[in-house]
């Protein structure tokens, strides 16, 4: 396998997120062993759109579970709707149940 950059590994991990379920920037860069960066992850997702295969971003919210990427999709309610779409309710730009639904892939990655 090719060596990936932190973009890749970002993308590969959001990739495993089931349909209906949420994780965070944060999750994904303690994940990858790059605690505290979850801005690079948010940027990761912010420059995803050309990815192939695709991303699905709209998973990825902050720590409280605001849709804060909302602005990287066009229209910006598309990241909601995606979301509403697999039976994640959003309320007021915020996933309701967030820790409910919420993915670690830390946890559930783990070998």
């Amino acid at each position: 396998m090719p060596d990936l950059n932190f973009y890749d590994m970002v993308y590969q991990v959001a990739r495993l997120i089931p349909p209906g379920r949420v994780t965070s920037y944060g999750a994904i860069a303690n994940y990858l062993g790059t605690k505290g960066s979850s801005r690079m992850v948010g940027y990761a997702m912010g420059s995803c759109g050309a990815a192939k295969p695709p991303v699905p971003a709209h998973r990825v919210v902050n720590s409280q579970g605001l849709l804060t990427g909302k602005f990287h999709f066009r229209p910006h309610s598309l990241m909601q709707q995606l979301l509403e779409n697999e039976g994640v309710k959003v309320e007021d730009d915020k996933v309701v149940d967030f820790k409910k639904i919420f993915w670690d892939p830390a946890v559930e990655l783990a070998m």
